[in-house]
């Protein structure tokens, strides 16, 4: 039975990937910050999934700004795969909080690569690498040897830890690869980011809960993709006799004024533009105004692609959220 380690495993991609290799027969263990109350929402099906075996699931608690504490799990764990998904992962916030999530996102990165060479334990590591490393896209579409330009510090925290990996691949002999993900998105993606706050808002208005949704920058245009597929790519890596890095994306690209008349159109509302407004103060500083990935790599020497569209991706969440808002 093969052992893995996921960090973030309370995050959207880190309870999918939870789901995967525990249907693959994995014993499943995830590192969890302490807090006053428990955020295991995404993960809590897992025990009443009469297909999943829940026994096999541990989880332990850690922080990625604790070092000490990494090489000691890591010691006594000895997992042959580590998916380090943790991260302060909102674009928008890691301009609020810069520090912290260059530490977290950024020097996190570092703090697990260093305990497993500290302590000679030989796991396959992924790192969840970004398309926002991108930023300022200097060739469309974007691959894996595309000059990185970020313009968040998110994006710049990310890039550390991308290049951290690339050299600890080639300093140490690490199998350890990066998946270059584009965004993606479901129903369990935090109401925080912009594809959930439109579902959920398309939810509500048509349950009379909610009048107007108001939104940033409506042309930004990304290649959205869905979470569920794309870590099935985190787990093929791992599995290639060589590692390596991969942009993972549908190679399609939206606005999320596509984004958010496609959400109020599966909602049942064709006339979005009268429940839309934007405002200023959700502009990000420095914005990014276009992203679209090239899988062909990943395909190629993955057998990797995409499942689901951006009309079934958009549908499902906005589906999910209308049986919420029913509920209460």
């Amino acid at each position: 039975m093969k052992k893995a380690l996921i960090t973030g495993i309370t995050g959207q991609d880190g309870s999918y990937l939870a789901d995967l290799l525990l249907h693959k027969g994995y014993e499943v263990h995830g590192i969890i910050r302490r807090a006053s109350t428990f955020n295991t929402a995404r993960i809590d099906h897992i025990y009443t999934d009469p297909h999943i075996d829940s026994t096999r699931l541990f989880l332990h608690y850690g922080d990625l700004a604790d070092g000490v504490n990494l090489v000691k799990l890591i010691y006594d764990l000895k997992p042959d795969e580590v998916y380090h998904l943790g991260a302060q992962s909102h674009v928008r916030v890691s301009f609020d909080i810069p520090e912290y999530t260059g530490d977290v996102t950024g020097i996190g990165t570092t703090r697990i690569l260093e305990a497993l060479r500290e302590t000679g334990v030989p796991a396959r590591f992924y790192q969840a690498s970004s398309s926002e490393m991108f930023g300022k896209a200097q060739e469309t579409p974007q691959r894996e040897t595309t000059l990185l330009w970020p313009r968040s510090p998110y994006g710049v925290a990310k890039v550390f830890g991308h290049h951290m990996t690339i050299n600890y691949r080639e300093s140490y002999g690490f199998h350890a690869s990066s998946g270059i993900l584009f965004n993606h998105e479901s129903p369990r993606r935090g109401p925080e980011f912009v594809t959930r706050k439109v579902s959920q808002a398309v939810a509500r208005i048509v349950t009379g809960k909610q009048e107007k949704l108001i939104m940033g920058n409506l042309d930004a245009q990304r290649d959205w993709g869905f979470a569920g597929d794309y870590i099935k790519a985190m787990w093929l890596m791992l599995q290639q006799d060589v590692a390596d890095d991969y942009v993972i994306a549908t190679g399609k690209t939206h606005s999320v004024r596509d984004l958010v008349a496609t959400a109020f159109a599966a909602g049942g509302i064709k006339n979005w533009e009268d429940y839309v407004s934007s405002s200023p103060d959700l502009l990000r500083p420095a914005d990014i105004a276009s992203l679209v990935g090239d899988p062909t790599k990943a395909k190629e020497r993955l057998g990797w692609v995409p499942e689901t569209s951006f009309e079934e991706l958009v549908a499902m969440m906005v589906e999910h959220d209308l049986k919420q808002e029913s509920k209460g």
